[in-house]
């Protein structure tokens, strides 16, 4: 089924009030809310970076106040690891989400004048030329990983050194 067919749900000769203007209205008011899923989204990735940055300067905090504090290491960097996970998942789903957007706005610009950012688009290459535009999720989704490579070391690092044998001879 096409965007269009769910999209249109009342045809103009149909409608009874000013429908020029409440398409219009409608559109402004869906790029709004397309710029608040893009405000949501740097809100998120700030609460992460700040936990994850505290998450490790705290395991540097317990090792200088500690020799044997390795069951904090395990623990801190479960946790770490974790967020993570759930960080990296959270960054696709808003991905995911813009990308809708994104279809159906330029579906609703096929009905209006200027198709403003199916242009944009256009002019960027739609994505695939890295020299003209490297779309931000793509090096926004590293990021959980640098942190969740941190993380793991920690959590082998807390392992005590037989059971970490046991492990990879297993």
């Amino acid at each position: 089924m096409r965007i269009e067919d769910n999209l249109l749900n009342i045809p103009q000769e149909e409608y009874s009030g000013d429908y020029k203007t409440h398409c219009l209205e409608q559109y402004k008011l869906y790029i709004e809310m397309t710029d608040r899923i893009s405000s949501r989204r740097l809100s998120a990735n700030s609460f992460f970076l700040t936990v994850n940055t505290l998450l490790i300067g705290f395991v540097g905090y317990v090792h200088l106040g500690a020799e044997k504090a390795t069951h904090f290491y395990f623990l801190i960097s479960l946790a770490g690891l974790i967020l993570c996970y759930t960080w990296y998942r959270l960054i696709r789903s808003y991905d995911e989400m813009n990308f809708a957007k994104f279809i159906i706005i330029h579906a609703i610009e096929k009905h209006l004048p200027f198709t403003i950012y199916h242009a944009e688009w256009e002019a960027l290459g739609r994505g695939k030329d890295p020299q003209k535009y490297l779309p931000f999720t793509k090096i926004e989704k590293r990021i959980p990983w640098i942190f969740f490579s941190l993380h793991l070391f920690t959590f082998l690092f807390s392992l005590p050194q037989k059971k970490l044998w046991i492990v990879f001879t297993q």
